[in-house]
């Protein structure tokens, strides 16, 4: 389960250093837009400590690269492998080719340093023609663990103003294109850069749990909890899973298939929910 990944600028010791005590899931030591172009290969070549430094408390690791199309990607993609990152977030993905390249470059390397287990990737889809293309961007390489729909840079190349209205289809499309392929899905149906409001954020992020969403990310340590309380089933959801199951198996024993539970007609596919929120719960930090 990963409820909130926090983005940590990969040129910053001071917010490298207390990465590990945010309490999000993942990590995301970002080489991209919160690093000026003159810092970005001194951050590059800092991953060496930093990720060890910010996954010390058990945080999952990851990397958010620079765009392919900046020539700045191969670079990246192999100081976070060397360092022992789990994944990289793939900025501004235009194509499948794109990852499809990565990946390549990632065998290579991956042959050279042996890593435990391969690098997952995350593209992000930051463009209307990304969007579109979603699902054969998702199914470029078996790498690909999760999809991410961007925000401010989305609203940008479609002329608009990042409000919840404009990003909710592009991030939806983007959603049901990463559960088309079983995939994870990260993000809320609003920008990451309004935090300051705690009770928007929380009811967003309910939202995006509503619709499936796995997690989501953030630029601002605040908003880990929220994320954690947001994306994990709540005492009561999880004890009316428990007797839904308990009650189901009693009815199919019982030679029924639909049975009313708790007031409401229930069968197969609500029982399936319901399990798999108990297997999620098993599986939290």
């Amino acid at each position: 389960m990963i409820r909130s990944l926090l983005y940590v600028p990969a040129s910053s010791e001071r917010f490298i250093a207390k990465a590990h005590e945010r309490g999000a899931d993942a990590i995301i030591l970002d080489l991209e837009d919160s690093v000026a172009p003159r810092e970005k290969a001194r951050a590059r070549d800092g991953l060496k400590d930093a990720v060890a430094s910010a996954g010390r408390d058990g945080a999952k690791i990851f990397v958010r690269i620079n765009a392919v199309s900046t020539g700045l990607a191969f670079d990246d993609a192999q100081a976070a492998c060397r360092a022992g990152a789990v994944g990289l977030l793939v900025a501004k993905t235009q194509a499948a080719a794109e990852l499809q390249g990565l990946g390549d470059h990632l065998d290579r390397v991956e042959r050279e340093h042996r890593p435990s287990r391969p690098l997952v990737l995350v593209p992000m889809m930051e463009d209307p023609a990304a969007v579109l293309d979603a699902r054969l961007i998702a199914a470029a390489s078996p790498r690909v663990f999760a999809l991410l729909a961007g925000s401010e840079d989305l609203a940008t190349a479609m002329g608009a103003e990042p409000t919840p209205e404009v990003l909710r289809l592009p991030k939806l499309l983007v959603h049901l294109a990463a559960k088309a392929l079983g995939l994870y899905s990260f993000g809320m149906l609003r920008t990451v850069a309004d935090f300051k409001d705690a009770e928007s954020v929380m009811k967003s992020a309910r939202e995006a749990r509503a619709f499936g969403f796995d997690g989501a990310t953030c630029i601002h340590p605040n908003v880990v909890p929220i994320l954690n309380e947001a994306f994990m089933p709540s005492a009561a959801e999880l004890g009316h899973a428990r007797r839904m199951v308990a009650e189901f198996e009693a009815a199919k024993a019982a030679g029924r298939g639909a049975f009313l539970f708790e007031g409401r007609m229930v069968d197969e596919p609500v029982v399936a929910r319901a399990r798999a929120m108990l297997a999620a719960d098993r599986g939290a930090p």
